[in-house]
C-alpha cells in the first residue's frame, strides 16, 4: 500500500490563501495601472481568474481590497525605510556624505524594484481613490517625520554655503516626488544618470557638496 498523500483531482479549486494571493495581485497590478476609481471588481476578479462571490468572500468589496492593497504597500515601504535609517544613523557620524547617498539609494532601489508601489502613490495624487483620504496621514506622513527627523539630526553640523537652514522636510519630499516620477517615466534606462543626479541635488540641498566621481558613476 503506498504511503503517497492522495492526489486531489484536477478541478479541485484552490487554497482559500491562494485564492485571496491571487486577488491582491490582480487588484494591485490593475489599481496601479488605472486607479481605484478605474477599476471595476469584476475586473479584479476577471484577471485573478475567479468569480465574483468568490473575491467577495476572501476579501469584501472593493473599498476592503483597496485598503489590504495600500496597506501592503505601506509596509514594504516601511520595512525598507526602517532598515535604511538604521543603516543610516550608524554611518552618519563619522561620514555624513555616505549616509545621505546610501538613504537615497535604498530609496531607489527600493521604487525601481517596486515600481506599483510608486504607481500607487502617484495615482493618489491625481485624486484617484479620494475617499480614502485617511491614508496620506495614516502611511505616508509618518514615514516622511521618520525621515526627516533623522536626517536633521546630521544636517546641523554640515557646513553650508548659504545662511538659511535646509529645509529637510522639502528635501525629502522632493525625493519622494522625484524617485516616484522617474519610476513612471520613460527613461527607466537612465537609472545612473538619474541617480547620480538625484545624490547630487540632496547633498546640495543638505549642505553637504557633491559626492565624488566614482560615486556619481555607481549604476
Amino acid at each position: 500500500m503506498s504511503d503517497s498523500p492522495p492526489v486531489p483531482p484536477a478541478s479541485a479549486p484552490p487554497p482559500a490563501d491562494a485564492s485571496r494571493e491571487r486577488i491582491i495581485a490582480a487588484a494591485t497590478s490593475l489599481f496601479a495601472d488605472h486607479g481605484y476609481d478605474g477599476t471595476s471588481t469584476r475586473r479584479i476578479a476577471a484577471e485573478a481568474g475567479l468569480n465574483m462571490a468568490t473575491v467577495a468572500y476572501h476579501v469584501g468589496g472593493k473599498p476592503d481590497l483597496y485598503r489590504e492593497v495600500m496597506l501592503r504597500a505601506h509596509l514594504a515601504e516601511q520595512r525598507v525605510l526602517t532598515d535604511a535609517l538604521a543603516a543610516f544613523r550608524e554611518l552618519a557620524a563619522t561620514d555624513p556624505v555616505a549616509a545621505v547617498t546610501g538613504l537615497v539609494d535604498r530609496y531607489l532601489d527600493f521604487c525601481l524594484d517596486q515600481p506599483h508601489i510608486p504607481a500607487l502613490w502617484m495615482r493618489r495624487w491625481l485624486s484617484d481613490a479620494a475617499e480614502f483620504a485617511d491614508l496620506e496621514a495614516a502611511y505616508a506622513r509618518p514615514l516622511i517625520e521618520a525621515v526627516r527627523d533623522t536626517v536633521r539630526e546630521v544636517v546641523p553640523a554640515a557646513p553650508r554655503a548659504a545662511a538659511a537652514p535646509a529645509d529637510v522636510e522639502m528635501t525629502v519630499w522632493t525625493v519622494l516626488w522625484s524617485t516616484h516620477g522617474f519610476c513612471r517615466s520613460g527613461i527607466r534606462a537612465e537609472v545612473p544618470r538619474f541617480r547620480a543626479h538625484l545624490r547630487s541635488l540632496v547633498l546640495r540641498d543638505l549642505g553637504l557638496g557633491a559626492p565624488e566621481p566614482h560615486e556619481r558613476e555607481r549604476g
